[in-house]
């Protein structure tokens, strides 16, 4: 069966997950369910309250295809998610950021949101995104950012199987016949790909 990934997305810029350019990807941060999750299962961001969006979905994707970081930093049909701090924001935010030394095996992080300002190189970025050296992608996905809808409540904390995880982490435990009912209601909203704006685009601006 397919599972189902639900976590809050504390920080919202676009950058994980990056919702550009007709794929949805996950190549940082959550290190255990990129080390996890399977092609068809779901993963499921959900707002925080500190931003007044507990209860509300940022996202939601199917996962279609995983692959290495080298292999993703070499696939055609990600070049526009390599970082480009001089370009749009949606460029700025790319999540396309690791690759390894041909020669020595040293990842190499690329100037880009998770290096530092300067574009050293952050290496308590290094070390959490890259023990996971793997890129959840989804062509079956809605990214709503800031103005996602709210979960209903027959989702939300029946029994204990709630389908927003509180606090840090992440939850993949929910029965499957509520995974099937919970991802049939997305489905049921009619909507694909990227719908919204990030969250925390908007409140920097």
């Amino acid at each position: 069966m397919a599972r189902l990934f639900s976590y809050v997305v504390a920080r919202d810029y676009g950058f994980a997950p990056n919702p550009f350019y007709g794929y949805c990807t996950l190549a940082t941060c959550k290190p255990k369910i990129r080390t996890k999750a399977s092609t068809e299962d779901w993963i499921v961001g959900t707002g925080s309250a500190t931003c007044l969006r507990e209860g509300h979905l940022v996202y939601a994707m199917r996962i279609t295809e995983t692959m290495s970081f080298d292999e993703y930093w070499n696939d055609p049909r990600f070049q526009f998610k390599k970082a480009n701090l001089y370009g749009s924001k949606k460029q700025a935010f790319g999540d396309n950021i690791y690759h390894q030394d041909s020669a020595t095996g040293v990842w190499i992080q690329e100037n880009s949101h998770h290096s530092y300002d300067d574009g050293r190189q952050n290496i308590y970025n290094i070390k959490n995104d890259t023990q996971a050296p793997r890129v959840l992608i989804s062509e079956d996905y809605v990214y709503w950012g800031g103005v996602g809808p709210k979960i209903p409540e027959r989702f939300r904390d029946l029994d204990g199987k709630d389908v927003c995880k509180k606090g840090p982490g992440h939850r993949n435990d929910l029965p499957e016949e509520m995974v099937i009912e919970f991802t049939s209601w997305i489905r049921s909203l009619g909507q694909i790909g990227y719908q919204g704006m990030p969250l925390d685009w908007s409140r920097t601006a």
